[in-house]
Parts: C-alpha cells; sequence; structure tokens
C-alpha cells in the first residue's frame, strides 16, 4: 500500500507489546492511537511519543475515519462487544486471545465478518518465527510423511501475586484458567502442524493457587489424520517453558523451551533414515530470517489487508481454538471423551463458564 495502515490499540497491558510489533513494520503500519482509561499508563506505554494520540474514549475512536485497524487488548469479557461495535464501525479487527467467550459469540462475529467485508484477526503470535518456519518448510517438502505423535508442555510459573490484578484467576473477568488463557497458543500451533483435533479427553485440577479456574491439566488428542498427541499444562513449574516434540514418519522435530517465543527458538530435525539427514539439514538451513512474534502475525495481516492473504490468522482459526476450549472443559466435568465439531447443540456452546 502507498500509506501505512492506520491503528488504534485499545488496551495499554498487552497493547504494548502490539505497539512494539508495530513499530518493527514502519512502512506497513502506523499506530495513531492508544485507548485507555488509564491514560497515566498509556503515556508510560507510548514513551514520549507524540504521534500517538492518547485516547479514553472509545466511542471517539471508533468513529474516527482515519482508522483502519482496531486492535482489542482489553480483558476477554469485553472482546465481543468490542469486536462487533468495530466491524459496524467499518474497521479490521485484531483481537486478543481469546478472541470471544464462546462458540456461539464466534459464530456471530463469523457472520459480522461477512457482512462487514472486513477482515478479523485472532491474535496467535506463536505461530510466526524462523524455526517454526523450518518446520513448515519440511512439511511442505513432503519430508515428514505421516504424523505419529506429539506432545506439548506449557509449564510455567504463576504465584500468587499474579492474581493481583481481579479479573484474573475468574470465571467472568479471564473466562477460564491455564487451558485458556496460557495453553491455547500452543494447541493453536499443535493444529497448524497436525491438522485439526477429531476428538479429545481431558483432566484439569486447581492445584497451585487458590484461584476459581484451573492452573493445572492433561489432555489427550486424537487428529482427524491418526495421529495423537498430548499436553501437559501446570502454572505451577519452577520457571516458565514451552516444549513442543513432533513425531513423523520423516523426521522428529523438537523445539527449544522458550515459553513465550517458541516458534523463534532454535528448533531441531532429526531424520528417522540418517541417510536423509542431508536433506533436511539443507532444507532447514535454506529458511532465511522472517518476521517473528507480534511482528511477523502483523505482516501477514497485512498482506490479507493488501488482499495477497494466506498466512494470516482466520476467524475459522479462532473458533478452532474454542472449540478444543469448550471440548476440554466439557470433558474435564462429565468424562468422557468429545467428538470434534463441536455444533450449536452442544451444551456448553453458549459458553463453558461455570452457571
Amino acid at each position: 500500500m502507498a500509506n501505512p495502515i492506520r491503528v488504534a490499540i485499545i488496551g495499554a497491558g498487552i497493547g504494548a507489546s502490539h505497539l512494539k510489533g508495530y513499530r518493527a513494520l514502519p512502512n506497513r503500519f502506523t499506530v495513531s492511537v492508544l485507548c485507555d482509561l488509564d491514560q497515566e499508563r498509556a503515556a508510560k506505554v507510548t514513551d514520549g511519543d507524540r504521534s500517538i494520540r492518547i485516547e479514553p474514549d472509545l466511542d471517539r475512536v471508533l468513529a474516527d475515519p482515519d482508522i483502519d485497524i482496531i486492535d482489542i487488548c482489553l480483558p476477554p469479557h469485553l472482546h465481543f462487544k468490542v469486536s462487533m461495535a468495530a466491524l459496524a464501525a467499518g474497521k479490521h479487527v485484531v483481537c486478543e486471545k481469546p478472541f470471544v467467550s464462546s462458540l456461539h459469540e464466534a459464530d456471530l462475529l463469523a457472520e459480522a465478518v461477512q457482512k462487514s467485508g472486513r477482515i478479523l484477526s485472532p491474535v496467535f503470535q506463536y505461530r510466526f518465527g524462523r524455526g517454526f518456519a523450518q518446520l513448515r518448510a519440511l512439511i511442505d517438502k513432503g519430508l515428514a510423511g505421516k504424523a505419529y505423535t506429539s506432545s506439548i508442555e506449557t509449564h510455567w510459573c504463576r504465584r500468587a501475586e499474579y492474581y493481583d490484578i481481579p479479573w484474573r484467576g475468574t470465571w467472568k473477568g479471564e473466562q477460564g484458567g491455564a487451558v485458556l488463557s496460557h495453553a491455547i497458543h500452543n494447541h493453536d500451533l499443535l493444529c497448524y502442524v497436525m491438522g485439526n483435533v477429531r476428538r479429545l479427553t481431558a483432566f484439569t485440577a486447581t492445584r497451585v493457587n487458590p484461584i476459581e479456574t484451573e492452573d493445572c491439566a492433561s489432555i489427550v488428542f486424537e487428529m482427524e489424520s491418526g495421529a495423537l498427541a498430548t499436553s501437559s499444562i501446570t502454572l505451577g513449574a519452577a520457571d516458565d517453558t514451552s516444549h513442543f516434540r513432533f513425531c513423523f514418519e520423516g523426521f522428529t522435530a523438537e523445539s527449544g523451551k522458550a515459553p513465550y517465543t517458541p516458534a523463534e527458538d532454535t528448533w531441531h530435525f532429526l531424520a528417522r533414515d540418517p541417510a536423509r539427514q542431508a536433506e533436511i539439514d539443507a532444507v532447514v538451513n535454506a529458511v532465511p530470517e522472517v518476521h517473528s512474534g507480534f511482528a511477523g502475525f502483523f505482516d501477514a495481516l497485512a498482506d490479507a489487508i493488501e488482499g495477497q492473504g494466506g498466512n494470516e490468522v482466520t476467524v475459522a482459526d479462532g473458533r478452532r481454538s474454542l472449540e478444543m476450549v469448550t471440548a476440554i472443559y466439557h470433558t474435564a466435568r462429565t468424562g468422557g471423551t468429545a467428538e470434534l465439531p463441536l455444533n450449536h447443540e452442544h451444551p456448553l456452546y453458549k459458553g463453558w463458564t461455570p452457571k
């Protein structure tokens, strides 16, 4: 585009990290507004940048004809309302995870996106980084073959002070616990690599802090391909680590342990047939440096806005993530397994939070 895409960030919490991502792409984006009721906090985030207007009134931001994207960095229970308002105002939308609080809301948003002709992109920035691009390149070259199994560890440390922010650890404010707020990115990566889930079963528990929501979970997935996967989640680890291991017919891929940037970390790829290791290494080494994290996410979004999409995160991706969340909470409470996909007849279609 001749002119950068103009952005208003709504919320100065995680919005600070979004701002850094946009600033890494100065030829594609300009952040014009940071909207937050706490103007002092917003001023600290902008750090004296006078090109960014600090605005406490969301309605004024939505009515601003010079804004192209509304980037929603608010507590989860506000996501649906603000996303619908932004689409109605003719804006593209970026929305932090979880992008809404039920499959029903996700379907309503998908309808609103179709009617508006705008793009809504749920934030899954973990997809973007050179290590993960190397894995995708091997798969695209046909070197993976049949997928066998995968294991995911989301082992983070959250002490009592993390929950000093009142809405955290509550069903009303956060909408869920470690499954929703911490492992959702890693589960998105699982599906991005291995396809959709056919069925799952889960166990959840609250063992680390005295909160309403879960802070530990174990989940077993059967993918549509027949591959199997496990996910181990806790907020009671001594440190923060995220770890992936994918076992394919052609090779095994293993990530490092970077908790928030797994796609950017160094990955290791070991051929099952040692004679093919050189071929694996050649593909891996040929992958160039790419935009990572939020910058990679926003770069893919800019491509989509300019009509050259394909790598952007979509509403369908966001719905898939919430479908897994819904099934996980349902099976953890009722036992048994959940068959996916889920439709409007599922008992938790309109929300997974306990009544």
